[in-house]
């Protein structure tokens, strides 16, 4: 028979106490039970016994399948682990005068190493007279700092430490980002808005006449002469009524 392992709680006739606080099967509190009496209330239940708190003065336990416990409790082990982050850092050194190839290819390497979530350490080496010029390595590192922008923050910033000037940068975590509009779905939406401007575009349209009657009552009285002018245009083709006009000069003749 295999034996528990140290993390594991002791269950059945492991318990070593002579009496348990119980929890029945359901949760609910059934009392203080000898070990036998509650062993054989676990057994009726066809169900195991577990000590659950075992510093507890008497010691808790509960009526459970023990096996379905341990899958449960791998199971919350295991996506524990997955939501745990190892990070850790990467140390990247430089000398002042790198050339900018090398330089190219170092901060690609930071870029990789931020990307999957290390630390970068990055180290400039400072050999001879070159102590005498520390702020060419503060202007490299600034230069290294804005080649990592969106990628990696300062988390500490550069300092002397005897011949090497050291600067810590960390990942740095980025704001969620808003789906823009797609073409594709801009187009349902400018259909629609396009129907809606050529609706608009008749129904201004239509009332243009009226709109501008009303705000030059002369262009709207000049209408009407046009339409008399129409209809008179047969009243003066009236040849026989000026001929009978001509009539009565005869007669009195």
């Amino acid at each position: 028979m295999a034996t528990p392992q140290q993390n594991e709680p002791r269950y059945n006739e492991r318990i070593r106490a002579r009496e348990v606080r119980l929890i029945g099967a359901d949760g609910s509190q059934v009392g203080i039970k000898t070990l036998p009496e509650a062993l054989t209330m676990a057994r009726q239940l066809d169900l195991d016994l577990v000590e659950v708190a075992p510093l507890a003065n008497p010691p808790v336990c509960r009526i459970m399948d023990y096996g379905k416990f341990r899958y449960e409790e791998s199971q919350k082990a295991k996506e524990s682990r997955k939501k745990t982050i190892h990070v850790s850092i990467k140390e990247v050194k430089l000398r002042p005068k790198i050339g900018k190839g090398d330089l190219d290819t170092k901060v690609r390497h930071m870029q990789e190493f931020l990307s999957e979530g290390h630390k970068v350490k990055v180290t400039l080496q400072f050999r001879g007279r070159e102590m005498a010029h520390p702020e060419l390595g503060s202007r490299l590192l600034d230069t290294v700092i804005a080649q990592v922008d969106g990628l990696g923050k300062v988390e500490t910033q550069a300092r002397l430490e005897g011949r090497n000037m050291t600067m810590v940068l960390a990942p740095e975590k980025k704001a969620p980002v808003k789906k823009e509009r797609t073409p594709s779905d801009a187009k349902p939406n400018d259909a629609e808005h396009g129907d809606d401007g050529a609706g608009t575009d008749e129904a201004t349209a239509a009332p243009t006449p009226t709109d501008s009657a009303s705000e030059t009552p002369g262009e709207s009285a000049e209408a009407p002469v046009a339409a008399v002018a129409e209809i008179e245009a047969p009243a003066e083709v009236e040849a026989p009524t000026e001929l009978v006009a001509m009539d009565p000069p005869g007669e009195s003749a």
